[in-house]
């Protein structure tokens, strides 16, 4: 698909069809703006159907207003595979949280995500083009960007799509694309050891947030199964190496679970884990899945452990609940509309 593509590979495709540049300019710029072929009044007839079957054709199928305005849209690709993404709204602007794969394979037992499997991964262009649907939905453009923060928070795992997230990072951020800095991208993990040392190579200022939810192994291995995998030591040392090597701050994501990981020895085993580079732990008080059992604590018990763990000299706050009644809060983000077709 054409969202696939930079403005300097657009111009190769643009010159290989033997048209002038300026036509790049003008189909980059239509592109980045969210507009259907049918609505770029600019390019002739004769152009517009040799591009057709490359011009992505995604759309918005629903979109969903929660009570404290954040929204949920259900985004419908060409080969009618549905993602979600959610708009949040904030002081600073509008972030917005997307999906990089089609569902989930890493089986966390509090996401809803990844309750389907894995259907497929997004390409970069699929990543790209739910930012550029919503950004027009809220009447913005590419030059004229109304999304100021990027979180890879939902459906999926992202290093588990290295390539594609990588180079949708770079369309993001490109000077001649949405020009979104790449310290307002924030990628999240549930912990792919060897593509956080990769990550780390990149060269990139985005920041990285690690979902860590437990203290111990055995307590992670029964909630994370990508914890047989890889050890809480090995995160740790990743983290480390991630820290080391672009001075970001580490985020870490704390849901927390009742009689699970909410106790006063968790809340000093996470000094041990995050001592010796420049983190914070964002507690999440656990947001229902209905498919699952575990056990939530009230939000009172969130405050409580993490006064628990600032008395351990570890940096923490309280994550706001946002969407929860439109199951667009953190781990409700689910594919009940995977086979969607005109």
């Amino acid at each position: 698909m054409l969202t696939d593509l930079s403005f300097d590979e657009l111009q190769i495709y643009i010159k290989n069809l033997g048209l002038p540049s300026f036509r790049a300019d003008q189909l980059f710029d239509a592109i980045y703006s969210g507009k259907t072929l049918d609505e770029i009044s600019n390019l002739p007839k004769g152009l517009k159907a040799i591009i057709e079957p490359s011009y992505p054709k995604y759309s918005i199928l629903q979109a969903l207003k929660s009570k404290d305005g954040t929204e949920k849209f259900l985004i419908r690709f060409d080969d009618g595979a549905v993602v979600e993404c959610v708009l949040m709204k904030y002081k600073y602007g509008y972030s917005i949280c997307l999906s990089t794969q089609v569902g989930c394979r890493m089986g966390c037992k509090f996401c809803a995500s990844t309750l389907g499997g894995l259907a497929r991964n997004l390409s970069s262009g699929e990543i790209l083009g739910q930012m550029l649907l919503v950004n027009r939905h809220l009447g913005g453009s590419r030059k004229e960007r109304k999304i100021t923060n990027i979180v890879l928070m939902g459906s999926g795992e992202p290093l588990d799509n290295y390539d594609n997230v990588l180079k949708f990072i770079k369309l993001a951020s490109s000077s001649k694309g949405l020009n979104i800095s790449e310290r307002n991208i924030s990628l999240s993990t549930c912990g792919l050891v060897d593509k956080i040392y990769s990550l780390a190579e990149e060269n990139l200022d985005i920041t990285l947030t690690i979902s860590l939810h437990a203290t111990r192994d055995t307590d992670r291995q029964a909630i994370m199964p990508i914890a047989n995998r890889y050890n809480l030591q090995d995160i740790v040392q990743a983290c480390k190496y991630y820290y080391a090597k672009t001075k970001r701050k580490i985020y870490f994501e704390y849901t927390l679970i009742k009689g699970v990981n909410d106790s006063k020895d968790d809340a000093k085993r996470l000094k041990a884990l995050t001592s010796g580079f420049l983190c914070h732990v964002n507690v999440i008080v656990l947001n229902p899945v209905s498919e699952r059992s575990l056990q939530k604590t009230t939000r009172l018990e969130a405050y409580q452990f993490v006064e628990l763990v600032k008395k351990e000299g570890v940096s923490a706050t309280v994550r706001r609940t946002m969407g929860e009644d439109i199951e667009g809060a953190c781990g409700q983000l689910r594919n009940k509309f995977l086979g969607i077709r005109n």
